[in-house]
């Protein structure tokens, strides 16, 4: 089976169907990045429709593989109030890091509370020479325990997210998160970062942005979007989807969080739409 039907199937199975293939100058510019686009399967917001001519269908509520919800049941982040503060802009040592000196720096920092709490830091995981850079928000308890970021449901699902891009784990992707050590509540329950530690760590993923030069960035959930496009703690994901915006002049397109989306499977259509608009600026920049 070609990689197309194999595509095809793999998103029919998600209840992506039917298909419906884009325009071929799309086509075009995603095969020169081994990163083919065979359908779309959710409505997109008005303001996505009018640069983004796509057809689409709404995706079952079992797209993506949320039937891992109730057999791998895993801490979900209990958001904690944020302040509006200025982004940090790295030091000039971290600023001339290569991958290996920034790992080790980040292995060992204590910059901010989280480091007592963490069983170790989470560095990130991809291709450090990837197009394709996923943020999110913080490790949690698995990744805390086993120094990636987006594993357990939430990381079945993001996996799954990617094939249905054409994408895949490893290969021209990067994930990486806003915090590098594990945020956790009085009852050692995950929560999400607050301002100061997103501002202590923020140096160690400007660094990571600056050596991947990536094509697009997608910011995974609500704390990413914020801390990357620095907005008010107070903007909704809602109000910043369905367009593009600018960090250091890279496109990012703001989605859901996977854990969100598999407590929310209605959403996930949504969140497919979010991922057509991050395709079609892919293409439009290749």
């Amino acid at each position: 089976m070609s990689n197309p039907d194999r595509r095809i199937a793999f998103l029919q199975e998600m209840g992506l169907g039917p298909v419906w293939s884009q325009r071929a100058a799309v086509l075009q510019a995603l095969e020169s990045e081994a990163a083919t686009v065979s359908e779309v399967a959710a409505p997109l917001e008005d303001s996505v429709a009018a640069a983004t001519p796509l057809r689409v269908v709404e995706p079952s509520a079992s797209a993506w593989g949320d039937d891992d919800v109730a057999t791998s049941p895993v801490a979900l982040p209990v958001a904690v109030p944020a302040t509006p503060t200025a982004l940090v802009q790295p030091a000039s040592s971290i600023g001339s890091m290569n991958w290996d000196q920034l790992k080790t720096v980040v292995s060992n920092c204590t910059e901010c509370g989280l480091c007592k709490g963490r069983t170790q830091t989470v560095f990130g995981v991809g291709d450090q020479k990837a197009k394709w850079l996923f943020v999110g928000e913080g490790p949690g308890r698995n990744e805390d325990f086993q120094g990636e970021p987006f594993v357990g449901p939430a990381g079945k699902l993001l996996d799954n997210m990617f094939v249905a891009m054409g994408l895949k784990r490893g290969e021209n992707t990067y994930i990486a998160n806003i915090v590098k050590c594990r945020p956790t509540d009085e009852n050692k329950r995950d929560r999400a970062p607050v301002a100061t530690e997103s501002d202590a760590c923020m140096p160690y993923l400007q660094r990571q942005i600056e050596l991947l030069n990536p094509t697009v960035i997608v910011a995974l959930g609500k704390t990413a979007a914020l801390s990357l496009l620095k907005l008010d703690p107070a903007t909704p994901v809602a109000r910043l989807r369905g367009s593009v915006h600018r960090y250091a002049d890279i496109p990012v397109v703001v989605t859901y969080h996977p854990a969100y989306l598999l407590r929310t499977p209605k959403d996930k259509s949504k969140a497919w739409a979010d991922l057509c608009l991050a395709m079609q600026t892919y293409a439009d920049k290749g």
